[in-house]
């Protein structure tokens, strides 16, 4: 697929003083490309610019400024097309960042960001607010779990969270309900031994009941019948009338048998005189005695035996166990009607919020399903990713949940996981997968907004292996092509940079950039370097000094995979690279020889430097770069030169310090070996420290193929130089 034109414009770039950018500033044309690669080495500047630029993403909150030194004025000027940039018109990607890890979110549902973080937002304080009722309910109740509790005493109705049962029972409160003095669990415990011991003996509880009925039927205060008048209606009456209020107001009741009552506490009197006739009835105590041993049998009831022992009646409410628990609650909820109306108000005043939000997510249901399956397709993880309740989401407006298939190829059964019990039991690189999937959704919502959003990827693929990574950039390679981002990566990797150049098929004459630091502390831009063969670039340019000087080692390679190690041609690019005898009588026609002889080719048929020492050519053009200003701080010519000149002068001070060295009879490695006898005989420590140095960081940047020099290209050429300089002092 063809790259699309995003119809982007210029953005350009003024940092100062921002973390820790002395100064940046760059124009990047994305009328020319849609994306921009740049690699900066460690310590260069990726994480400050992205830092930076996530000021003015929608998480942006603090401003930029220099992290050692806060005093200094710092600038963070983006313009699009001569345009300030808007706050959300970015979009920073990082792994890194724990707030791709939704098993450590809130809200679980399928939704972009600023969904979730609006649905977070007002559930953070529900949250807080349903956390200090649940205290006060759980004194009340003194239950071991009251929310649970709660919710499965109202199990089958819909909606079933806590809050929303709260609402729809809330309106019954006012009605009055008995406030039961046990322990909830006393009578409804987890276990369920009452509900069994009910259910082995329902036929005393039958008895009870129908003795108990007949009582009141024949009660001179009571009254059984179709619409009987016992204890449950007397205990609202009492309730209703508790504070005196209505006797205060002038009122009385006259009770059957011209019995005048002037108070609420004289009706309470009254109504337990008449229980108690009820209770103590012979033929009911019978009853309950039976009942009563028969609970005694079983020592895990005996807090039950306690309860029934202090109100015998609670039998006959336990006839209806479910529709007594759930009465046993109401009446908690009573108690507490003030709190449950404050806390039922505020959830009702962000309900539509809430709904608005889950109506959005539900609209975005069909695009995060082509996410699902593309992550599904793509990446190389043992586990599958599943939309759980996608026709919920749809027709009800339920929230989207993603259900996590975890497969192992020895098990015949997929075991299915959430997200947070998921997430403990995956590799760090299968946890930035993890992470993809929501970061798939966000850049993808942004291609909604109305203006082309910037996104930053700051080494979106480190630490993945290799499957991953390359899946990682087809995805980018997919945006590239859509035309609808203004897409700026960052990386230190340098192998994932060679690889997106290519992919992506980047310009490599604007597109694809390298940073890097100047003394000045200013980030400077070039043009990017080494995206195909480095080798095949320098042999281009050997008319160069350093180029010729870089090459060696590369030649030494060639001829050590082509020969035998102590070939003659090895032995002599071997004492171009180590002081060995003889090694300053080698002119640098004796390299180009070797190179014409072996492999042929017209690269050195305009050198005219051959008759000139190689020892002298490596020094003079070490020199030579260390008086550059500014010197390129890119140019892997420079570093290789200024590194075989720094490993050949510590090894010349080093054998001139050291009596009875036989040059040809070193061992190898070479350095370390003469590093080794030159302790034993010179204690001075700046000079140990020096040589320590060079033994640090100059081997692998001679000892390196095609395959393999990204340390070169990561290390600064001023940390050479200097080194150099401390080296030249010591011969």
């Amino acid at each position: 697929m063809e790259e699309k034109t995003n119809n982007g414009s210029k953005l350009s770039v003024n940092f100062q003083n921002c973390y820790g950018i002395g100064e940046f500033e760059h124009e990047f044309d994305f009328e020319k490309s849609n994306s921009f690669l740049i690699y900066a080495p460690n310590g260069t500047m990726k994480s400050s610019l992205a830092r930076t630029f996530n000021y003015f993403s929608d998480d942006g909150k603090e401003r930029p400024c220099d992290r050692f030194y806060p005093e200094r004025e710092s600038v963070f000027d983006i313009k699009i097309g001569g345009k300030d940039i808007e706050k959300g018109q970015v979009l920073v990607v990082n792994p890194e960042d724990d707030e791709y890890d939704s098993s450590h979110k809130i809200s679980n549902f399928i939704a972009s960001k600023d969904l979730k973080k609006r649905y977070d937002s007002i559930y953070l304080e529900l949250n807080d607010r349903q956390h200090s009722f649940i205290k006060i309910l759980k004194r009340v109740s003194q239950s071991n779990d009251c929310e649970k509790e709660f919710i499965d005493s109202f199990e089958g109705q819909t909606p079933y969270s806590f809050i929303d049962l709260l609402e729809n029972v809330e309106g019954e409160l006012p009605g009055g309900f008995n406030r039961y003095k046990f322990r909830y669990n006393d009578i409804f415990d987890k276990k369920g031994n009452v509900r069994k011991f009910l259910d082995q003996h329902q036929n005393y509880i039958d008895q009870y009941i129908e003795s108990y009925t007949d009582l009141l039927s024949n009660s001179e205060f009571f009254k059984g019948s179709d619409n009987s008048f016992g204890t449950y209606q007397a205990n609202i009456i009492l309730n209703s009338i508790g504070d005196n209020s209505f006797f205060e107001a002038g009122h009385s009741l006259e009770l059957k048998g011209s019995v005048k009552i002037t108070s609420a506490e004289r009706l309470g009197e009254v109504v337990e005189e008449e229980i108690k006739k009820i209770v103590n009835n012979d033929e009911l105590k019978s009853i309950f005695d039976k009942v009563d041993k028969a609970i005694g049998k079983n020592q895990e009831l005996r807090v039950f035996k306690d309860a029934i022992e202090k109100d015998n009646l609670l039998l006959v409410e336990l006839k209806d166990y479910e529709g007594f628990r759930r009465k046993v609650w109401l009446g908690y909820l009573t108690e507490m009607e003030a709190e449950v109306k404050e806390l039922v108000e505020f959830y009702r005043s962000k309900k539509k919020d809430l709904e608005s939000i889950l109506v959005e997510a539900g609209k975005e249901i069909d695009e995060w399903k082509n996410l699902v399956d593309q992550f599904n397709a793509r990446f190389y993880v043992p586990f599958k990713v599943i939309l759980k309740n996608q026709e919920d989401v749809l027709l009800k407006q339920a929230k989207a949940i993603l259900e996590f298939e975890f497969e192992d190829e020895r098990e015949g059964e997929p075991v299915k996981r959430d997200g947070a019990a998921l997430y403990k039991v995956l590799s760090k690189g299968e946890q930035k997968a993890y992470f993809i999937l929501q970061l798939l959704f966000d850049v993808n919502s942004k291609s909604a907004i109305d203006q082309v959003p910037v996104v930053i990827f700051d080494d979106i693929a480190d630490s993945f292996d290799y499957k991953n990574k390359y899946a990682i950039i087809e995805y980018i390679k997919d945006l590239h092509q859509s035309g609808d981002f203004k897409i700026i990566l960052l990386t230190h990797n340098f192998d994932f940079y060679r690889t997106v150049a290519s992919r992506l098929s980047l310009n490599r004459g604007h597109a694809v950039l390298m940073a890097y630091k100047q003394e000045s502390g200013e980030i400077a831009i070039s043009r990017g370097e080494y995206v195909k063969d480095v080798f095949r670039v320098l042999l281009t340019k050997v008319s160069d000094k350093k180029v010729f000087v870089s090459l060696i080692p590369f030649l030494r390679n060639l001829v050590d995979y082509t020969d035998e190690e102590n070939c003659a041609d090895y032995m002599t690019l071997t004492k171009c690279l180590h002081i060995k005898n003889h090694s300053d009588e080698l002119v640098c026609q004796d390299v180009i020889d070797i190179w014409r002889n072996r492999y042929g080719g017209n690269h050195f048929d305009n050198i005219d430097y051959g008759a000139a020492g190689i020892i002298d050519t490596i020094y003079e053009t070490a020199d030579q770069i260390t008086a550059e200003n500014p010197v390129n701080e890119i140019l892997l010519e420079n570093k290789i030169a200024l590194s075989i000149a720094i490993r050949l002068k510590a090894e010349q001070y080093m054998i001139n310090q050291t009596e009875g060295i036989d040059l040809n009879n070193i061992p190898a490695p070479q350095t370390p070996h003469l590093f080794n006898s030159y302790k034993d005989t010179n204690p001075e420590e700046a000079m140990i420290r020096t040589i320590d140095k060079v033994i640090l960081m100059t081997p692998e940047n001679i000892h390196f193929n095609a395959f393999m020099f990204e340390p070169l290209v990561d290390i600064s050429v001023h940390h050479l130089i200097g080194l150099y300089d401390e080296v030249k002092v010591l011969a």
